[in-house]
C-alpha cells in the first residue's frame, strides 16, 4: 500500500449496532448523510436488547467483500463488537473514544472497522472521531510491515 491509502466513499459505510448503541447509530447515520456518504444499515432498529455479534459479523463482511467503504461498530464499551469483527481475516477493528486514537487507528494500524464505546463518549465526540476516521489516510512504510504481520496464517 502506498502512504495515501485513504476509503472508497464511492461505496456505503457499513454500521451497525446493539441495544446500547442504537441511539448513537442513529445520530452517526445523520451525521454520514449530512457530509453526502451513502450508509448501509445492518441494524440493530432498536433500543430492545439483542446480541452484538448479529450485527458486527454483517458489517465486518461487507467490509472484507469490498461492499463497504469501511465499517462503524457501536456497542456500550465498543469490546465485544470489536473482538467479533477482528475474527474476520480482512477486518483491522479499533476501538476508539478520542480523535487521537481514530487518527492513530487509521494512520499506523491502517484500521477498517471504527468501534465505538456508547457508554463512554459523546455523540459529537463520536462524530468527531468519524470525521477524523474517514480523512486520516493510512501512512503505510513501517507501519504496511506491522500491519502485514497481523494477519494469521
Amino acid at each position: 500500500m502506498e502512504n495515501t491509502t485513504i476509503f472508497n466513499l464511492t461505496l456505503p459505510v457499513a454500521i451497525g449496532s446493539d441495544h446500547a448503541g442504537f441511539e448513537y447509530k442513529e445520530e452517526v447515520i445523520s451525521f454520514l448523510e449530512s457530509k453526502g456518504l451513502q450508509v448501509k444499515d445492518y441494524g440493530t432498529y432498536s433500543k430492545d436488547s439483542v446480541d452484538y455479534p448479529d450485527y458486527a459479523h454483517p458489517v465486518s463482511t461487507a467490509v472484507e467483500r469490498e461492499q463497504a467503504a469501511f465499517g462503524i461498530l457501536i456497542c456500550g464499551s465498543a469490546n465485544g463488537v470489536a473482538i467479533t469483527a477482528n475474527k474476520h481475516q480482512g477486518i483491522r477493528a479499533a476501538i476508539c473514544w478520542g480523535e487521537e486514537l481514530a487518527r492513530l487507528a487509521r494512520s499506523h494500524n491502517n484500521a477498517n472497522v471504527l468501534c465505538i464505546p456508547a457508554r463512554f463518549v459523546d455523540i459529537p465526540v463520536a462524530n468527531q472521531m468519524v470525521e477524523v476516521f474517514i480523512g486520516t489516510p493510512f501512512e503505510g512504510g513501517r507501519h504496511q510491515d506491522r500491519v502485514r504481520k497481523m494477519v494469521c496464517l
